[in-house]
């Protein structure tokens, strides 16, 4: 079938991705982009330049606006898709219209995951707090996903608040950092000690971690089993302390939920995300999903830009009924207190079969480390070093052989081991 007409529902990285590379390869279409927002825009930056008011929205757009009519892309803004229908290929608005397409791609995102006392919260926020005529804004409990949510955390910043961050994950640690160098006073708990070890090894996560305590943010290796909000401030009482602590504003950060509502609804399969094949192809064939809404049957879901911009890449070169290419090792990258963290690729703690090497020291950026299955580097995270990352993907998706001391070796050019040259 020749497909005429694709919508995409999602204005994130992966839905722009999706429309730039169908016209990118020819797809002469009628195409249209669906956004919630007033325009597509980047989210790292919510919890960095933007959320310190360094960066404005229109700074962080995905593309210029007249980007979309000159790719005849016909971008609908504030669209809120309240009903799909994979069948007929149509999706209704919010505001009573239906829209058709041949193809429809669902890159619906996520939503905040909430905490374990998720009814507490959820109560906080439909209610204002004690005390009369206090609006519901001044509930002093955020969540960080759109522009919006950072506008209303920044707001509380800059009167240098206290804040309590509930998760220390790439995005509490980003948030603690912006906040301290606005000034706030930060507390940041979360019951693991280090977090992040799965993604960087334990090394490395419990250097990046003590980086906070540096920085003067206080780390608690604990959870929070209460929240309360009063004319006060919100009272958070903190498992293992007699006494409950008051501050300005607390961040939910304790990870993502895909937003699988459109999906589910249709009856398309979804488990911890829409379910698709290597396709990106849902259990309806008309229907796609990308980003941080889908989920590939065959591994855990991915939430970083770059997955996405590939998810997005993918669905399109299906669309198109050509080769997507060869997948390359997953990538990603976090910035905190002016230092630059890259990963690639998988970092299983050292044991009978994995080995771990540092390039330069450890602690003293700029530095790398190596993990190795054989002489097969599998994954790697730099500080400050993003050459050491680039050539470790590469030596992943060649499957490169060398040896730890050739890699720990700051003399070593990284190149030469790139060409097997020993």
């Amino acid at each position: 079938m020749t497909v005429s007409s694709v919508l995409v529902v999602g204005g994130g990285i992966a839905g722009v991705s999706t429309v730039a590379e169908l016209r990118k390869n020819g797809y002469a279409g009628d195409l249209t982009l669906l956004t919630v927002d007033p325009f597509p825009y980047d989210r790292p930056p919510l919890s960095k330049e933007y959320l310190a008011g360094a960066k404005d929205l229109g700074s962080i757009a995905l593309q210029a606006p007249e980007w979309y009519a000159e790719q005849r892309i016909d971008l609908v803004t504030d669209a809120l898709v309240v009903d799909l229908d994979p069948a007929a290929g149509t999706v209704a608005l919010s505001d009573g219209r239906k829209l058709a397409a041949d193809r429809i791609v669902l890159a619906t995102g996520g939503h905040s995951r909430w905490p374990a006392f998720e009814r507490v919260v959820r109560e906080l926020l439909d209610r204002p707090p004690a005390g009369e005529g206090i609006p519901r804004s001044t509930t002093g409990i955020h969540t960080l996903r759109s522009a919006e949510d950072a506008d209303a955390l920044r707001h509380v910043l800059l009167s240098r608040a206290r804040l309590l961050v509930l998760g220390a994950g790439l995005i509490g640690a980003e948030v603690a950092s912006t906040a301290r160098k606005l000034g706030c006073e930060v507390v940041l708990v979360d019951p693991a000690d280090p977090p992040i070890a799965a993604a960087v090894g334990t090394r490395v996560a419990a250097w990046l971690h003590s980086l906070h305590a540096v920085h003067g943010v206080e780390t608690v290796a604990a959870t929070v089993e209460k929240l309360e909000s009063t004319r006060a401030g919100v009272v958070a009482h903190i498992a293992g302390e007699v006494e409950p602590r008051t501050f300005d504003a607390v961040l939910l950060a304790v990870g993502m939920v895909p937003d699988t509502a459109l999906a589910k609804a249709a009856g398309l399969e979804v488990d911890n995300g829409v379910l698709v094949d290597d396709r990106q192809v849902t259990s309806h064939p008309n229907v796609l999903a990308v980003g941080d809404c889908a989920r590939r049957r065959d591994r855990r879901r991915a939430e970083h830009w770059e997955a996405a911009l590939h998810d997005g890449q993918r669905a399109a070169a299906t669309i198109l009924g050509v080769d997507a290419g060869a997948e390359t090792a997953p990538w990603f990258w976090t910035d905190r207190y002016d230092l630059h963290v890259e990963v690639v690729g998988e970092m299983p703690e050292p044991d009978a079969e994995h080995e771990d090497v540092v390039r330069g020291t450890l602690g003293k950026p700029p530095f790398s480390v190596f993990t190795l299955r054989g002489e097969r580097v599998i994954g790697a995270v730099a500080v400050d070093d993003p050459n050491a990352v680039r050539a470790a993907r590469r030596m992943i998706d060649r499957g490169v052989d060398v040896r730890a001391s050739d890699l720990a070796d700051p003399a070593t050019d990284l190149r030469k081991l790139l060409r097997g040259s020993r």
